[in-house]
């Protein structure tokens, strides 16, 4: 507990302080990393930590690589193990900045946006500009989602050549994030 309540701090610690903030702790992300004929490389995550501050748009959310659930015991512990060392790099980071982003042009009905800004996971930080995500006010709350997608060598992830053909260099991510004011 003391953990969630340090990074909830962090986190709002790097968005400046406000009356205009919107929070989670349970925002989903999930990833694929599957490649076809072969068992499923999927995980998600639903205890998210996200924030946004709507007097500028910026957005930060924070995932706990440990809480990434497989259908498969082995798989998960692979992943902490070898692939996404959990133990070194505990946490995926990402912190943004919604373009052209102002809370009263936001509805019931679905706005597209953009978003720029940097994700760290494995102990490098990629910077990735113009991601496409949807928001839209849901009985007073923000939700935010997307997906796009990253390689594994961006975060200097090697695969084994035993199982290489069984994974995708590339890795589908889709996050849902129902923010509610604070």
């Amino acid at each position: 507990m003391r953990q969630i309540i340090g990074l909830l701090l962090l986190l709002t610690g790097t968005i400046a302080t406000s009356q205009n903030r919107y929070l989670t702790k349970t925002g989903e992300l999930s990833f694929e990393a599957s490649v076809p004929s072969f068992e499923e490389v999927a995980a998600k995550n639903e205890s998210v930590t996200a924030i946004l501050n709507t007097e500028n748009g910026e957005f930060a959310a924070l995932a706990l690589v440990k809480a990434f659930r497989f259908k498969n015991a082995l798989m998960e512990e692979h992943f902490n193990e070898n692939y996404a060392e959990s133990d070194s790099y505990p946490k995926a980071i990402f912190k943004g900045k919604i373009n052209d982003f102002e809370l009263s042009n936001l509805s019931e009905t679905e706005s597209e946006m953009t978003i720029d800004g940097s994700l760290t996971f494995h102990g490098v930080t990629k910077v990735l500009n113009s991601l496409p995500i949807i928001l839209k006010i849901e009985e007073d709350n923000i939700i935010i989602s997307g997906s796009f997608k990253v390689m594994v060598s961006d975060f200097e992830i090697e695969i084994p050549k035993i199982v290489k053909n069984k994974l995708s260099e590339e890795v589908a991510i889709v996050f849902n994030f129902k923010l509610i004011k604070k």
